[in-house]
């Protein structure tokens, strides 16, 4: 007996704590609370190229500069001579004067001098300059004695012999080619002219040639120096590097040589491209000659003429330039200065052709191999601006991506944060770094081939590392909530950055410290959005951080005030509302947030928490009083998707069920605006709130049930299923079971069986389930169904009700397997008893030969 009660009774009605409530049932057939959605927020594009852009938190004295002047002159000109691999200890700075004569040390001193003529001192000013800071940094030649000098000449096979220091770039010597002696003075990085202006130094060559009968222009011409001899270092013997072989020599001569000359008589820079035509033979004949790297003897002929280049001041041949000098392993600070040219160069959007003809970014990226990162640094800073500009341009991105890019930048960061775990030395700078890096990130989370890239190289735990070591960096903070924000939109990895142990923490660690930045606020709660759509574990590890629920909570009172202020003329400056369609910031920050709120509650746990919560449900109630749906639809709809989440918890302590009238009044305002997607939502809101009586009474007296009858005509399957879980719970009363009458409201619900019964088993089954309640207790045909409609039902059924029938439709394998435990499940058992209750009414009618 009790079986057969169960059967005759509606469906929808809480006749036993073991009957599923309206809401339940719904949510067997299609989940009640769901999930919401929303657009990614926009990265915006910067208009000019700098370091650190026009929003950034730093300020223009705490960060190193993006526009600056660069020379030839800004560059040293380094050693020739191979460096060692031994470092050796410093000399004691003792400082002496040079003795003219050896082991006369009882030489008395010379007797004090008159004073020099002004004129003669401003003469030699500059040359007793240069002289006397080369003295200073111990580099001065020791004197000889003319008789010394002279046996010297007369005795060495060579006439002039090259002495070079060892010493480091920064403080080498450049040497001026002479006819008689190779004469080293100071190098002038003030200027590129290498020519000697000191007239006594003149004086001294020609006393010099003199000692051997003839003058400077006779000892040329008689030994017939060329320029070809002054590149080589071979005249008369002249040997510049050591330990040079004769093929080596030869391969100089003969191939390197003849573009150097080249490279130096259009230094005028009239022929650009067979300037950059030189700079990549040269390129391809030192790589041949093994004579890159710190290999080449002749290193500092080859980059003096490199370095005087520059002051051309073409991009196109700098770029080549730089190449070239990235390739002969230039250190100190020469490899700032050629970071900064590349730097300099692609700061121009017009340059990025540049780059894509010309492999540099290989030099760039070949930087991060270096074995102590942290000791080029501010070298690194540039190079990693450069690659960030150019990541802004597709093609050189995808170049960038196929170079490992990603990776490399990976492991930079985890190298940083390492040292940062070790000391502070380098916190400022790296600080600087991450900025570059993560916005180089950013561009290539753009590409969907980067995201196997980010999962393999392990970059959402050194992120989330980066982010606990500069929560108070904003820009650093930004950037990562705007590359979460992109890659959590895919699932493999939103599943990433939810396996990160702090990720929850952090977080709300930054909505905490950062709470009135919007940009970065509205990434944060949308990445939070989209780890709390995915699985029921993201939401629990979020509800069981301290504090969690509490700080949604009181972002979202600061913004509804934020934006509550807006809304009055001239509060805030802005205009009121004039038929806006795009979201404000503010109002982007509440959508994304109720988003947050409506995904969490699915959650049993987290859901009866939010439902009880008279701050959260009064925040959603404010929403819906003074934001209108044409202002900002996004943000009302999430409103109510939200209440209608938490109204499918109906406890006694529920805010929704003591504020369900007053709420019902609000979706009535929203079912009336034309607008299909509040008119669903409202629908939806119903279909929940409709299991209390109070609210199937203001139901009928409102007359919304005629909006629900309508809504069967949309041939839209979410709002007829929307529409019949309020004619559901309608039908449960007695007196509102002929509702059903007015407007066809049964015929419609047959022309929805009919249209999507054989794809949606769901929503036929629910049809179903509303005919039974209105067919409930009714003892005369004449008051349920009519003749016509009965035998188009009955009809309908008994073809549904065939198995072959019901899955012709589907051919995906997967797909078949759902449909048919739908059909099965939901669809079959209803169906079944509507089908004998009809020919009980109308026994004229056929039996049904389907299944038992």
């Amino acid at each position: 007996m009790s079986s057969v009660k169960k059967k005759t009774e509606p469906f929808y009605v809480k006749s036993s704590s073991n009957q599923k409530t309206s809401a339940e049932i719904i949510n067997e057939a299609r989940m009640s609370v769901r999930i919401l959605n929303t657009k990614r927020p926009l990265t915006p594009r910067e208009d000019e190229r700098k370091l650190f852009g026009s929003t950034s938190s730093r300020t223009s004295d705490s960060r190193p500069p993006s526009s600056f002047s660069l020379h030839a002159r800004s560059f040293d000109l380094p050693d020739s001579r191979p460096v060692s691999a031994k470092r050796l200890s410093p000399l004691e700075n003792k400082p002496q004067l040079p003795l003219a004569i050896e082991n006369e040390i009882d030489t008395p001193l010379p007797l004090p001098k008159p004073p020099v003529d002004p004129v003669k001192i401003k003469k030699i000013s500059n040359a007793r300059a240069r002289l006397f800071k080369a003295a200073s940094q111990g580099a001065l030649p020791t004197i000889m004695k003319p008789e010394e000098l002279i046996k010297t000449l007369n005795s060495e096979p060579s006439l002039a012999k090259c002495h070079t220091s060892n010493v480091s770039e920064e403080n080498m010597f450049n040497k001026v080619w002479l006819h008689d002696a190779c004469l080293p003075v100071p190098n002038q990085v003030e200027s590129a002219n290498f020519a000697i202006e000191d007239a006594s130094l003149k004086s001294e060559e020609k006393t010099i040639s003199k000692i051997r009968g003839r003058t400077t222009s006779q000892f040329s011409e008689d030994r017939n120096i060329t320029g070809s001899e002054i590149l080589t270092g071979s005249a008369n013997g002249c040997k510049t590097n050591d330990g040079e072989s004769e093929s080596e020599t030869q391969y100089w001569n003969s191939v390197i040589m003849p573009i150097l000359q080249d490279l130096e008589s259009l230094q005028n820079g009239n022929d650009v491209e067979y300037l950059c035509d030189c700079c990549a033979r040269l390129h391809c004949a030192l790589e041949q000659g093994n004579l890159l790297g710190r290999k080449c003897k002749r290193r500092t002929t080859v980059l003096r003429i490199l370095f005087k280049l520059i002051d051309i001041g073409s991009d196109q041949l700098n770029l080549h330039l730089s190449k070239l000098i990235f390739a002969l392993s230039v250190t100190g600070n020469n490899l700032l200065n050629v970071c900064k040219l590349v730097f300099k160069i692609s700061r121009s959007e017009n340059n990025d052709i540049l780059f894509q003809q010309n492999t540099i970014t290989d030099s760039l990226l070949s930087l991060f191999n270096t074995e102590d990162p942290f000791s080029i640094s501010e070298a690194l800073l540039y190079c990693l601006g450069a690659l960030k500009f150019i990541s802004g341009n597709t093609v050189l991105l995808k170049d960038l991506l196929n170079k490992d890019t990603t990776e490399i930048l990976v492991q930079f960061i985890k190298k940083i944060n390492h040292v940062n775990q070790q000391n502070k030395t380098f916190f400022s700078i790296s600080g600087h770094q991450l900025v570059q890096i993560t916005t180089t990130l950013r561009n290539l989370a753009d590409l969907p081939q980067s995201r196997p890239r980010f999962l393999g190289s392990g970059a959402f735990p050194a992120l989330c590392t980066v982010l606990d070591q500069h929560v108070n960096d904003k820009d650093i903070c930004t950037n990562i909530s705007r590359l979460f924000s992109k890659l959590s939109c895919y699932n493999e990895c939103c599943a990433a950055i939810s396996e990160c142990s702090d990720c929850y923490r952090l977080f709300l660690a930054l909505l905490k410290k950062h709470q009135k930045k919007q940009d970065l606020v509205v990434r944060i709660v949308f990445t939070l959005g989209n780890l709390t759509s995915k699985n029921n574990d993201a939401r629990e590890q979020f509800f069981k951080q301290e504090a969690s629920i509490d700080t949604l909570l009181e972002l979202f009172c600061t913004y509804y005030k934020m934006d509550l202020n807006s809304q009055v003329p001239g509060a805030t400056g802005e205009k009121p509302f004039c038929g806006q369609k795009h979201p404000s910031e503010i109002e982007d920050v509440l959508i994304k947030l109720i988003r947050v709120l409506a995904n969490l509650s699915i959650h049993p746990t987290v859901g009866r928490t939010l439902a009880v919560n008279s701050t959260c449900v009064e925040l959603l109630i404010h929403i819906l009083e003074y934001k209108s749906i044409d202002e900002c639809e996004e943000l009302v709809i999430n409103a109510a998707a939200t209440i209608n989440n938490l109204s499918y918890y109906g406890e006694c302590d529920s805010q929704i069920r003591k504020n369900h009238l007053h709420i019902a009044e609000l979706l009535l305002h929203l079912l009336m605006k034309n607008n299909m997607e509040g008119i669903l939502e409202a629908a939806r809101v119903f279909g929940n709130l409709s299991q209390y009586k109070e609210i199937r009474d203001f139901i009928v007296e409102k007359k919304v049930y005629k909006f629900m009858i309508a809504l069967l005509d949309s041939k839209n399957q979410d709002v007829c299923f929307s529409a019949c879980g309020v004619l559901i719970n309608l039908t449960v009363d007695n007196d509102k079971r002929t509702i059903l009458n007015e407007e066809g409201g049964v015929k419609k619900l047959i022309d929805c069986l009919k249209d999507f019964g054989p794809t949606d088993w769901q929503l036929a089954s629910l049809v179903c389930k509303t005919l039974w309640n209105y067919s409930e207790r009714i003892t005369g045909a004449e008051v349920s169904f009519g003749e016509e409609e009965a035998q188009s039902l009955l009809q309908l059924l008994t073809t549904y009700l065939e198995e072959e029938f019901a899955l012709q439709y589907i051919t995906d394998e997967d797909l078949r397997h759902v449909h048919k435990a739908c059909w099965e499940k939901d669809f079959m058992p209803v169906a079944q008893q509507l089908v004998k209750r009809i020919q009980t009414l109308y026994t004229f009618l056929e039996p049904l030969p389907g299944p038992s």
